[in-house]
């Protein structure tokens, strides 16, 4: 299941925003052993694990906005909907900074 949330940012912004989400959530959730990699400027792949097993997906940078990618195993898919909304706030939270003009340097 693919999940957008828009955005009105240029790339640039858009990804410095994302990325300061991951972060920020992978510090928060840290008993979940989330990861993340960014193998192309504009994917970032994310892992963590819940009950003993690590559910992987993938955030898309798009021009107007960020898809969310979650595989879930059978047995988790009850939770696939608050992982989404879960890491759909977080990203949220850090695009409204970034329009606000409130991110962190690099």
């Amino acid at each position: 299941m693919k999940h957008a949330v828009p955005h009105g940012l240029d790339a640039d912004l858009a990804k410095r925003a994302v990325d300061q989400a991951l972060q920020s959530y992978a510090q928060r959730f840290s008993e979940y052993q989330p990861k993340v990699s960014w193998p192309s400027a504009q994917r970032a792949s994310i892992q963590f694990s819940v009950k003993g097993i690590t559910l992987k997906g993938a955030v898309d940078l798009r021009p107007k906005s960020i898809d969310l990618d979650l595989n879930v195993p059978f047995v988790l898919r009850v939770f696939k909907k608050k992982a989404i909304a879960v890491i759909e706030r977080e990203i949220q939270t850090w695009l409204d900074k970034a329009e606000r003009g409130e991110l962190d340097e690099d």
